[in-house]
């Protein structure tokens, strides 16, 4: 039975349409094909269909008491890495916000990687899913829920999606840097799901939810901004970030270098030109501070520094 009904950021009213088709089609399994979207919908799908309730009950961690059914994952993205991690992000149509659902339970049966599907993507949502990914690696490396093991995927991450971001963009069909992406992509994903994220997704699912923006695209316009305000809390592990893409060890050396990426891959785009507003501000930062990856920031932050991250990035 094929399920189609997929939005590029999933509703809450999709996946429950979904667990009911699962249901009432007595299925044994979910084979989700596609980027984050799909599958973080099939992942609540699963969810709904063992646990029967909505899916908007489970928002935070460990919340999930049923596991949900056997679950394969087919990425056709290099970036959100839902094939290998514990998130799954859905968004709440009534609150205009992305919930954070956060459990061992929404971690995939199987990834089949293959990236050569890879190669089908147009240049933009290449470099939007491959910021993704690279922000998924900083956030974890930066997260204070680090560990040794997440490190090593972290940093190797950095490396790959730093030295073959723009080669996928500039030559779609070069294998090898679609294999180093994708492999990349893994990396950070193994590494976020175990140390969780930062101040970068609770902001984007924040501004993704409200506006109903492509993730990826959420990520790459706030990453060099909560850098910049973040980097005093965590000034060596931020150097080893930036020795890992190539840059010198310094705040400003980073902070300018995620930029210059950024705007190489061709995201030129202010939050003000893709219609943030300084009336939206307020409430985006009081839906962004409650979100449970706020809570692996490695620096404390407020309302009003939210706030501030926002409007330097408009």
């Amino acid at each position: 039975s094929l399920f189609a009904d997929v939005s590029s950021n999933p509703h809450d009213e999709e996946v429950m349409s979904g667990a009911d088709f699962f249901l009432k089609n007595n299925c044994d399994l979910i084979i989700a094909i596609g980027g984050g979207s799909p599958m973080d919908c099939a992942k609540g799908i699963g969810i709904v269909s063992s646990n029967n309730h909505h899916i908007l009950t489970f928002e935070g961690v460990d919340e999930v008491p049923i596991p949900a059914p056997p679950l394969i994952c087919i990425p056709s993205t290099a970036g959100t890495s839902a094939d290998v991690s514990q998130f799954a992000i859905i968004n709440d149509t009534l609150r205009k916000v992305k919930i954070a659902i956060i459990s061992k339970t929404v971690v995939p049966d199987a990834a089949l990687i293959d990236p050569e599907i890879t190669c089908t993507m147009d240049p933009y949502l290449t470099a939007c899913t491959g910021i993704d990914a690279l922000t998924h690696a900083i956030e974890a490396y930066a997260s204070n829920a680090h560990s040794p093991i997440t490190d090593l995927h972290a940093l190797q991450a950095i490396r790959l999606i730093k030295t073959n971001l723009l080669k996928a963009i500039q030559s779609p069909d070069d294998i090898e840097a679609r294999s180093q992406m994708m492999l990349g992509s893994l990396h950070a994903g193994l590494a976020f799901s175990n140390a969780s994220l930062g101040a970068v997704h609770a902001m984007a699912h924040s501004l993704g939810g409200l506006l109903n923006l492509p993730h990826g695209e959420c990520n790459s316009l706030l990453l060099e901004f909560v850098v910049n305000f973040n980097y005093s809390a965590e000034p060596a592990r931020y150097n080893e970030i930036a020795a890992a893409m190539g840059l010198k060890p310094k705040k400003l050396s980073l902070v300018e270098g995620l930029a210059d990426l950024r705007k190489q891959a061709k995201i030129t785009k202010t939050l003000g030109q893709v219609g943030v507003q300084s009336k939206n501000i307020s409430e985006l930062a009081s839906k962004a501070i409650m979100d449970p990856c706020m809570a692996t920031n490695p620096a404390l932050v407020t309302q009003k520094d939210i706030e501030s991250i926002y409007e330097a990035a408009l």
